[in-house]
């Protein structure tokens, strides 16, 4: 199989059992989304809940259970969560990011230089970029960037699979949160993490758990992992397209397309996840989900669904409208959406610039791949100059 190809089978699913039974490897069956329109519809329907699925054996990848924070909240509680965040990631103060995040991919990109004509692309770049991101966002100090890149790792990685550490890993993460937030009540701040903790302190109805939850768990996984993921990811692609490479060289204005059709194409998560639950019977066609019944909806399926993608498993770079569903749809719409895509585009803009020559440093057999149980991707990519 193509190391970023969707699975033939969707297409089957979709053409002939478009809502399928499955089993995944913990929690009870579930039914499983694989179409556009319907995928849309369990995302954003109020008959589908996220908070029934609290305290529920839930369909998924690990073993363990790990809290879903404001991911298993519905509307008011969530959107309520929604609106204290989203003021940080409003496009007026993106925009304003912007020139940072261009600062420091150069950067980033002079460590790669400076040590000779190759570099592992994921470790010098994809991996401590977004990390950095969200750490000045939300005011962690520079020494303690390293930490945060190996808790990001550890929540979402093979190794934690069976829950082995997880515990581990999230104690710390949350009890580092809790030490800063307890920082920003004896010093206030402006960054992200003190503008929650005035919120909660104001009595914006934000509680400790709620707050240490966003920080931590929410903002640093779904902060990182994606972009993390997704710019190696790309640069493979294109490194094994060469005629969509020469295509985003001849015409750079095509980035923001391009990011975009990108995003569409290439399967950032292994599997489906957080499971919608049916609050009464809900028809799909000839199916009936049933009250109760847990439904995944598989984005990476409705991604390439030739109903409203043509030539859906074509890159196309120049793709417009393109309604991809990669960042999830509805109200768990991922809320940092656009800073991911700042940073895909400011990165991937550069490599190209800076490296007219770019190609595999050890050719595509020495790509190796990390199947986590959140997100996959390259573990290493070297790439020459």
């Amino acid at each position: 199989m193509h190391e970023i190809s969707v699975s033939e089978q969707y297409h089957v699913l979709q053409r002939e059992e478009p809502m399928s039974r499955v089993q995944m490897p913990f929690g009870e069956p579930a039914w499983l989304a694989t179409k556009y329109a319907d995928v849309k519809l369990v995302t954003t329907d109020p008959r589908f809940s996220r908070e029934l699925a609290q305290g529920l054996d839930q369909p998924r990848m690990r073993r363990q259970q790990m809290g879903d924070g404001i991911m298993g909240m519905d509307p008011p509680d969530h959107s309520r969560l929604r609106r204290l965040v989203g003021k940080a990631f409003t496009a007026r103060r993106l925009e304003q990011m912007r020139d940072g995040v261009k600062d420091l991919v150069n950067r980033l990109l002079d460590d790669m230089q400076a040590h000779g004509n190759s570099a592992d692309l994921v470790e010098e770049l994809a991996r401590p970029l977004p990390v950095t991101v969200i750490c000045d966002l939300l005011g962690v100090p520079q020494e303690d960037h390293k930490i945060f890149r190996e808790w990001t790792q550890a929540l979402v990685s093979d190794a934690t699979a069976k829950g082995d550490v997880l515990d581990v890993y999230g104690d710390q993460l949350d009890n580092y949160v809790a030490g800063l937030v307890a920082q920003r009540r004896e010093e206030p701040t402006d960054d992200l993490l003190g503008a929650l903790v005035y919120a909660r302190d104001a009595g914006d109805k934000l509680t400790e758990n709620e707050l240490i939850s966003i920080a931590g768990a929410g903002l640093l996984t779904g902060g990182v992992e994606t972009v993390s993921t997704a710019l190696p990811s790309f640069v493979f692609t294109l490194l094994t397209q060469p005629e969509l490479l020469a295509q985003l060289r001849a015409d750079p204005d095509l980035m923001p397309t391009a990011i975009e059709e990108l995003l569409r194409y290439v399967p950032i998560n292994t599997a489906a996840m957080f499971a919608r639950y049916a609050t009464e019977d809900i028809r799909f066609g000839d199916v009936v989900v049933r009250a109760g019944d847990p439904v995944l909806p598989a984005l990476h399926a409705a991604n390439r669904d030739p109903e409203v993608f043509a030539d859906p498993d074509r890159i196309d770079l120049t793709r417009k409208p393109n309604p991809h569903v990669a960042f999830g749809h509805g109200p768990h719409h991922c809320i940092g959406a656009q800073l991911a895509r700042l940073e895909l585009q400011e990165a991937l803009k550069a490599i190209l610039a800076r490296f007219p020559d770019l190609r595999f440093a050890d050719g595509r057999e020495g790509v190796k791949w990390e199947y986590g149980v959140i997100v996959r991707g390259p573990s290493l990519l070297r790439i020459a100059w």
